[in-house]
């Protein structure tokens, strides 16, 4: 079977859940299927050593058995592109690389997914974008994208034009309600009008759209100062506090499912986030404790604080990476974007199976 490269329109459009998915339905309809990453991009480091874990969890999924510079042949830091700029790195000797680990993976699977990078660009600095290796593969590209407004349809169509004849479709996910039916009324007709076929409309669904309070407390390493707040909460955005108590109020009012985020030295920030009933979490900065007051406030409101030593703008930083991301890559992200696609996307015209609507 020709290989599927899952490639997006931008950032955080659940690229891997959905490459590592409609592996799991090939394998599910009797394929064996392998997994490559030609560019690791989710890196821990600049220093050019592996640290990208959707491969890690592909060869936990799939029962690979590949080396990671096999599944990963290409590690793309800023160090890499550095090199490449000053001629370092040579383009034809990285596609021969990229086309040696695949085909020597190729040759022991019925079919092969590709997960791209999450633009389609990343890459053209060696000749090596999405486009490059869909064409050098002879793969069918699947396009993700997210909808929220009909200019993203612009996005979509330069995509296609990039990808040209190797466009599989497009597949919209985590689809709001709010546009769910604009999209699947006026944007896929208008598409499929233009000859670029629609592979399904996967509705937003919260335990993949956010991380839970628990969970960005982890990944920060931050204390908990609310012991009777419920950190189970959803959050998908977040606001800085660096304005006036009653400007902040009228930005705060705005926000919905929200991390507000100030330094701890700022009570007319926090009490002002504690009446916005959007705002779900107060993280804190600069190791500043709030008063008791405070904290019993927050607790009456069931909006957790959490405590961090770091300065503002790191904690702003690191804030916005693991909410771009989203969920922590795991078998539980897999198996119900699994689910999703079995019930809202035609996964079955690309691993040759008939989908059955009844």
């Amino acid at each position: 079977m020709d290989p599927i490269l899952v490639t997006s329109t931008e950032e955080a459009t659940g690229k891997t859940a959905v490459s590592l998915a409609i592996a799991k339905l090939a394998d599910a309809a009797g394929h064996s299927v392998g997994y490559m990453k030609p560019k690791g991009t989710r890196l821990q480091s600049a220093t050019g050593k592996t640290r990208d874990e959707d491969p890690m969890l592909a060869r936990q999924l799939l029962d690979l058995d590949s080396e990671m510079h096999e599944l990963e042949p290409i590690v793309y830091t800023p160090t890499f592109v550095q090199e490449a700029i000053q001629g370092r790195e040579r383009p034809e000797e990285l596609r021969d690389r990229v086309l040696e680990n695949y085909e020597k993976m190729a040759s022991e699977r019925d079919m092969m997914v590709i997960e791209g990078t999450d633009r389609l660009t990343t890459g053209g600095i060696v000749d090596l974008t999405d486009a490059d290796i869909a064409e050098m593969l002879d793969a069918q590209v699947v396009l993700l994208s997210r909808y929220d407004e009909p200019e993203d349809v612009d996005d979509i169509l330069a995509a296609a034009e990039t990808l040209g004849d190797s466009l599989a479709g497009v597949l919209f996910n985590a689809v709001p309600d709010s546009v769910f039916d604009q999209l699947t009324t006026d944007v896929v007709p208008f598409l499929e009008n233009h000859d670029i076929p629609v592979l399904g409309v996967v509705p937003r669904v919260q335990e993949l759209a956010g991380l839970t309070v628990g969970d960005l407390a982890e990944r920060l390493g931050a204390e908990v100062l609310t012991s009777d707040a419920s950190t189970d909460l959803f959050v998908e955005r977040f606001t800085v506090g660096a304005m006036s108590g009653e400007s902040a109020l009228t930005q705060f009012r705005r926000m919905q499912n929200a991390v507000m985020i100030t330094s701890g030295d700022r009570p007319e920030i926090v009490t002002a986030a504690l009446e916005a009933s959007g705002i779900k979490c107060i993280i804190l900065g600069g190791g500043f404790r709030p008063s008791n007051a405070i904290v019993g406030r927050a607790e009456e409101e069931g909006v957790p604080i959490l405590l961090l030593q770091s300065d503002t703008r790191m904690v702003i930083d690191r804030t916005e990476d693991f909410l771009k991301t989203g969920p922590t890559r795991s078998v539980g992200t897999v198996d119900r974007m699994q689910e999703l696609l079995d019930d809202h996307a035609d996964v079955g015209s690309l691993i040759g199976v008939e989908r059955d609507d009844e």
